[in-house]
């Protein structure tokens, strides 16, 4: 599959694109919000925290279920022109495929969503078991041709051994990392104010290292994790990242995406694209 370039935009952070629609005309591709079966509301208040080089999201997968997001979101997605993954959020093995199924040929590529860590059933659960994460590939496999990325986490578990069963069972490509599991309190009232996934800056080395710990599954990685700066995408390029995707950068400056691939595209210019290629 062919990219106008490989800077995207990362699920969960930039809705469905349609706001920034300047931004999202100019990116590789856009992961859409997780997508569920049913319509959800997500979590109750407080949703996001902001901590040291960071912050902490406890959205809980807010979204108009798949059948809505079919007749009326994705229509207007299309008039964007630019890739569209769908981030497939199941609760139960039999969500992924019929999610699958209603999208199919309707989109570019599907990201599955097994880590999700600020849902109570299903999310992170699924992702640290590595028969359970080939199932669902081997599954929806079965109902489409489409690209399949697998998102994953590293929540109290090896992505490596996920990554690689993942492949095996058919995915095309990998995602990571998602957030890390985080909480925070209120010394006031003297109990947790929030508990949910840690994205930003802080987490960026963690990425890093597990980008490059899975560099070679034979299958494209999209780094992600605190990438706020051209240099930042460059060095999960150097890791053996084949694209970024650009996240929590977008919360403080929606416009975010843009300059960071034109200091990305700089950088590739001087210092090349197969840098990291024997690092």
């Amino acid at each position: 599959m062919d990219f106008k370039n490989p800077v995207f935009l990362a699920s969960g952070t930039f809705e469905y694109g349609l706001i920034y629609k300047n931004v999202t005309k100019k990116m590789g591709a856009i992961f859409t919000k997780g997508i569920t079966l049913q319509p959800r509301k997500g979590n109750p208040p407080p949703r996001i925290y902001e901590a040291a080089c960071g912050l902490i999201n406890s959205v809980g997968l807010e979204n108009p279920g798949v059948k809505l997001f079919r007749e009326e979101v994705l229509p207007r997605m299309r008039e964007l022109k630019t890739k569209i993954f769908v981030n497939v959020a199941g609760f139960a093995l039999d969500d992924f495929v019929k999610i699958v199924g209603e999208l199919d040929s309707r989109v570019d590529g599907f990201e599955l969503n097994v880590s999700c860590p600020n849902v109570k059933t299903g999310g992170v659960a699924f992702g640290r078991d590595p028969e359970i994460c080939a199932e669902v590939v081997t599954n929806v496999r079965r109902v489409t041709k489409l690209p399949i990325i697998v998102k994953l986490t590293t929540n109290f578990c090896d992505p490596l051994a996920i990554g690689r069963r993942c492949v095996a069972a058919g995915a095309d490509g990998l995602s990571l990392i998602n957030t890390l599991h985080a909480m925070a309190f209120d010394v006031v009232q003297k109990r947790v104010l929030i508990t949910g996934g840690l994205s930003g800056p802080a987490i960026k080395p963690v990425a890093l290292f597990c980008v490059h710990r899975l560099r070679d599954l034979g299958v494209p990685l999209i780094g992600m994790g605190g990438i706020m700066s051209g240099r930042d995408a460059y060095e999960f390029l150097l890791a053996g990242a084949s694209a970024v995707s650009i996240g929590s950068a977008t919360l403080r400056d929606p416009y975010a995406p843009l300059r960071i691939l034109k200091e990305f595209e700089k950088i590739v210019k001087r210092l090349g694209w197969e840098a990291g290629k024997d690092g």
